[in-house]
């Protein structure tokens, strides 16, 4: 019988969505410096955030299904060393394909561990703490944030944006270690993959509106996080200065995924739809910050960004698993991966739009349009709230 103590295992997956995180983020900082090294536009240079985003799209519900009967320590263990592999290869690419391809590498992997590790976090727990558990799980996220982008930032400013991939695998690395010892060899193991189940989940409108509400309410923070790199640089703040600002950035992410965790534990739809609109006014804030050309304002809106931009990430996870638990009871799994998809599906999309407006009008107006996918998101709460069929078992009854 096992005696890793649930905290332990938390701790480890947490380690590994640092590392995941780590990477997820890092080129947002390394932009400039990708630019000039392939001579490529900030467009071409914001791929290696949005194909990202969509090589954990494909990965999630994928690898899903291919590695149901796998152990999950053996797949978490082979998880991280494509990881390692990818970030590697995108350390060493001499053209910028390459780097594009070890990007998609250690996204596959991104995908399918998030969506593994939250299903875990969540049933290590008593019930009444399964927000706060996802929330732990992803404070790796947060943390790397804090630490591993504008750590990863300032090692590709004081050498070259290779050395941050070489440092991103050899954080990958320590993952990889703590994941052999920490993590249970006795977890169950969901089985294959009831390829039915998409249709069930599909099928299911309260299901298929959680994960527009995740794309969209989500995914509208990238049109200008892709890009804040050269917001910042666009009202005077120098490369030294974004690295400090991007680690308060990531102080103001961490405290707010928490708080998100702990406001959705009890009623996480009614909690979303203040954190989309505290997000979208947030973004408002910050165009016009950057459209005045005001290095305070746009600090201080940036600053807001990071504290609203994540905090609905615990309570849309949940909320899926909830909903999952309800409809589609042997496919809570795959619900939980194509969740996570929805997240870089956002992503893909947030991005894509950013790029857009980048090259149509200019970057300055990334905010902007950013406000307007979260604004949609906020129509589909709104819409799902007052469906007693999507909310009769997720929110109290009092509270409907």
């Amino acid at each position: 019988m096992n005696k890793i103590s649930p905290r332990l295992t938390l701790f480890a997956l947490a380690i590994n969505a640092f590392a995941i995180g780590s990477t997820e983020f890092i080129s947002v900082g390394l932009l400039p410096m990708i630019v000039k090294s392939f001579n490529i536009s900030l467009s071409q240079a914001g791929l290696t955030v949005s194909l990202y985003a969509l090589g954990v799209t494909i990965g999630a519900p994928l690898l899903t299904i291919l590695t149901g009967k796998w152990s999950r320590h053996s797949l978490i263990l082979g998880i991280m060393t494509l990881f390692i592999i990818g970030n590697l290869l995108a350390a060493f690419a001499p053209f910028f394909a390459i780097l594009l391809l070890g990007r998609i590498l250690a996204a596959l992997t991104h995908g399918i561990f998030m969506s593994i590790s939250t299903v875990i976090a969540a049933d290590v727990v008593e019930p009444s703490r399964r927000a706060s558990a996802i929330a732990i799980m992803f404070t790796g996220l947060t943390v790397a944030t804090i630490t591993g982008v504008p750590l990863g930032t300032f090692i590709g400013q004081q050498t070259s944006w290779n050395m941050s991939f070489i440092f991103i695998a050899t954080v990958g690395l320590i993952g990889l270690i703590a994941d052999y010892f920490l993590i249970p060899k006795s977890l169950p193991i969901p089985g294959k993959v009831d390829l039915h189940g998409f249709i069930r989940i599909f099928t299911n409108k309260p299901l298929v509106l959680s994960f527009l509400i995740t794309a969209f309410g989500y995914g509208g923070t990238f049109a200008a996080y892709t890009y804040l790199s050269p917001l910042l640089e666009g009202v005077g703040f120098s490369a030294n200065a974004i690295v400090i600002i991007l680690v308060i950035y990531g102080v103001m992410v961490a405290i707010g995924n928490t708080l998100g965790g702990r406001f959705a534990n009890t009623n996480p739809l009614n909690s979303l739809i203040k954190m989309f609109e505290l997000l979208m006014t947030t973004l408002l804030f910050l165009f016009v910050a950057v459209l005045a050309n005001n290095g305070i304002l746009t600090l201080l809106a940036s600053i807001l960004l990071g504290l609203f931009a994540f905090m609905n990430v615990p309570g849309l996870q949940l909320y899926v698993v909830q909903l999952a638990e309800k409809y589609v009871p042997n496919d809570i799994t795959l619900a939980s991966a194509l969740n996570i998809a929805a997240f870089n599906i956002g992503i893909t999309l947030g991005s894509f739009i950013g790029s857009s407006v980048t090259d149509t009008l200019s970057v300055i107006y990334t905010p902007l349009f950013g406000a307007i996918v979260v604004i949609i998101a906020i129509v589909l709460i709104l819409f799902i709230r007052n469906d007693r069929q999507s909310v009769s078992d997720v929110i109290p009854e009092e509270n409907k």
